[in-house]
């Protein structure tokens, strides 16, 4: 592959949206193109509004790129299995730019943002069973890289988040498959599951999920529909928020939602989605786990994703609730007040929550 790349060419559904670059003092710039000012929208509204001119990211948190293609950087799992391809194939990962790696995200990224020059060198891959995928993941936990580092990565090597995951097919459908990592109870896919249930049952915008051969978590991405791709941008992306850190508080995500979408339904949607991962244990809810999509021309929250029982950042939770980490009812109803959001509304779905995490308490600990 060749490295030190310094420009890659941003598209989206078929359109070059613009030029990104790395300038002297390690931080990236960005240009729309022309024709996209004319018919194209805002990649992120927050940091780059569609108009002319040049943009400069952030030196933090995102080592000087821009929230938004960030965002289509793979990490924890993903990273671990690019950087595993790297050094068998004796190139070190250190010597990567980021812009590097975009091109190596190419067209397979999550969301609808595709990358040019595009290095297909890590993208070759086979149809495997589930039996088959999970063994070379747990010989990759095992520390044992002598496997199928392809095919993994041709599957997994885009996607983001600590636990083993890989990109399927299921009936002709995308879909994402978790495997269990070495420090995760042995029922985790069953949990996950049924959280998922859970979170349907009190009015939680998830996508179809699915335990496979009893115990693996699958569930259908929601950045696709059909072979069309779907732009989405994370709340970490959106708002620079460092994830891998407590940098946000839900009244924050829910003041995002009412401004990016002007839609109170999205307001109350991420309260609802709050009020479930305060009362179902999910502490891991940092800003990574967010997300906002845009389709059809309107930006909305996205359906939820990785509810499932976690103790968090010291054992609060990774998000707070008016500055505590530990929230209950009275926060909860305090902050649906200060976004909007009636009291009425708001105990109802307070209410239905309690009652569908009911079955959930087993796994609390």
């Amino acid at each position: 592959m060749n490295k030190g790349q310094r420009v890659v060419e941003v598209f989206i559904h078929g359109k070059k949206s613009g030029r990104l670059g790395l300038a002297k003092n390690n931080v990236y710039v960005f240009e729309y193109s022309r024709d996209f000012l004319e018919t194209g929208f805002s990649l992120s509204p927050l940091y780059l509004p569609l108009q002319p001119g040049v943009f400069m990211a952030r030196p933090e948190p995102f080592s000087g790129m821009f929230g938004i293609f960030a965002d289509s950087l793979p990490d924890g799992w993903g990273r671990l299995l690019i950087d595993r391809l790297l050094l068998k194939n004796k190139i070190d990962p250190g010597s990567l730019t980021q812009a590097d790696r975009l091109s190596l995200v190419g067209r397979h990224g999550m969301g609808a943002l595709e990358y040019k020059p595009e290095n297909e060198g890590f993208k070759a891959g086979s149809k495997a069973s589930l039996k088959i995928l999970a063994l070379e993941v747990k010989k990759i936990l095992n520390e044992d890289y002598t496997g199928h580092l392809e095919m993994l990565a041709a599957r997994g090597g885009s996607s983001g988040g600590a636990r083993p995951k890989v990109l399927v097919d299921i009936k002709g459908e995308p879909w994402i498959v978790k495997f269990p990592n070495s420090t995760d109870m042995k029922d985790s896919g069953k949990m996950e599951y049924e959280y998922s249930l859970a979170a349907k049952k009190c009015g939680i915008d998830m996508p179809e999920t699915a335990l496979l051969e009893k115990k693996y978590f699958g569930v259908k991405r929601f950045d696709r529909s059909g072979k069309r791709k779907i732009h989405m941008h994370t709340l970490a992306g959106l708002l620079y928020a460092d994830y891998r850190l407590p940098s946000l508080d839900y009244l924050d995500i829910m003041k995002a939602a009412a401004r990016l979408t002007g839609d109170i339904g999205d307001t109350i949607k991420a309260f609802r989605l709050m009020v479930f991962n305060i009362l179902a244990h999910n502490r891991d809810d940092h800003a990574k786990n967010f997300s906002f999509i845009f389709d059809k021309g309107r930006w909305s929250l996205s359906p939820a994703y990785d509810l499932t029982y976690s103790n968090g950042f010291n054992g609060q939770h990774t998000t707070t609730l008016l500055g505590n980490g530990l929230a209950a009812r009275p926060e909860i109803m305090e902050s649906a007040g200060l976004a909007g959001i009636k009291k009425a509304d708001a105990e109802k779905i307070y209410e239905a929550v309690s009652e569908s995490v009911k079955p959930l308490r087993k796994y609390f600990r």
